[in-house]
């Protein structure tokens, strides 16, 4: 069992943070979940899913409809500095922000930490720990790339959504699965979520 803290903030690409909170629960780790204020307009937008009003238990029922969870999920509103989250103290394994906006992302690049997800990630940042970023954006522009140029050079790992086509992916969950299976990997955990290269 881990402790994972998972943010989503205003990319397009709701899906994939979803999707990834629901596969830690199954395997029993736990997941605390931080959503910023564009996060929920995304989460509206995409997935008719209008947690804003009382996300805590809007996520609860959301999740509790998934069969096979056995981790815990806990809800950080992103104003709460004072969540233990927002120290460099805190326990937990890795950080995941997924979707990535490229706002939090620049934020995330110059120190400008107003907010917990913002400043979680500063935290697994000073102190070497495991930050990913899904940043879902086309086309990049110079700013994007020399901020995640940035980011990469300081320890996070970039993953953008990119999914493949090598996997004949068939249905759209596919192609999520594809990313929350990247991942994954990256956090060593086992999974077969997408087909691997077999030449």
């Amino acid at each position: 069992m881990a402790e994972y803290l998972v943010a989503l903030t205003g990319a397009s690409g709701a899906i994939y943070g979803v999707r990834l909170v629901e596969e830690l629960l199954k395997r029993g780790d736990d997941v605390e979940l931080v959503i910023s204020p564009s996060g929920f307009l995304i989460l509206k937008e995409e997935l008719g899913l209008d947690l804003s009003h009382k996300p805590a238990q809007g996520l609860k029922g959301l999740f509790a409809k998934r069969k096979g969870l056995r981790g815990r999920l806990s809800y950080s509103p992103s104003d709460d500095l004072l969540s233990s989250s927002a120290s460099g103290s805190s326990l937990k394994k890795a950080m995941i922000i997924c979707p990535c906006s490229m706002g939090t992302l620049a934020r995330i690049a110059t120190g400008n930490s107003g907010n917990l997800i913002e400043r979680a990630a500063d935290c697994f940042l000073k102190e070497k720990g495991t930050l990913i970023l899904v940043p879902r954006e086309t086309p990049l522009n110079q700013i994007h790339l020399e901020n995640m140029l940035k980011l990469s050079r300081m320890g996070a790992v970039i993953l953008p959504a990119m999914p493949a086509f090598y996997t004949k992916p068939e249905k759209i969950e596919d192609m999520v699965d594809f990313i929350v299976g990247k991942a994954l990997d990256i956090l060593g955990v086992k999974n077969s979520l997408y087909k691997r290269w077999k030449k």
